[in-house]
């Protein structure tokens, strides 16, 4: 038991360094373990971790890309988004308000493609490798672009 509560702890803390909640965390693993005992019925699984940290990767990614069905909306949706936090003032509020214009005005200056590729990395989950061959170009050209949006739009939110 100590062995699966480690291995559970160290797959929230995986989820955690990618922007996950205890709450999404633990709904992503449970999946993983459920995709687990299925896989185990047919086959013979070696390297059960392993699969668990693949698997509950590839979880949080097909939750993000259904999630992000609003990327496809048009980017003046963007900011009727819900982000107020539980115990958020209204003063919290209006300052989310127009750090989200904010970002939606940066997210319009930057290059179409740029732009593709940073909503597709950052909100659909996908990684570098798909991204680049969904698009048809390289793995450098996509980190390329993503290192060229985050750096725009740091820049672009610290002026604001």
């Amino acid at each position: 038991m100590e062995a699966v509560e480690s291995l559970v702890s160290k797959l929230r803390r995986l989820l955690h360094s990618r922007g996950r909640t205890r709450d999404e965390a633990d709904e992503a693993i449970q999946e993983a373990f459920l995709r687990l005992q299925r896989y185990r019925q047919e086959r013979h699984v070696q390297e059960p971790e392993a699969f668990l940290v693949r698997t509950v990767i590839n979880v949080i990614a097909d939750t993000g890309r259904r999630q992000a069905r609003w990327v496809s909306a048009p980017l003046a949706e963007v900011e009727t988004l819900a982000f107020a936090q539980a115990a958020a003032t209204p003063e919290d509020v209006v300052v989310g308000q127009q750090k989200m214009r904010t970002l939606r005005a940066g997210l319009e200056q930057l290059h179409p493609r740029t732009r593709e590729v940073f909503l597709q990395y950052r909100v659909e989950g996908y990684s570098h490798a798909q991204i680049a061959a969904h698009l048809g170009i390289t793995v450098s050209a996509v980190e390329k672009h993503v290192a060229k949006a985050i750096l725009f739009l740091t820049e672009w939110m610290d002026r604001a």
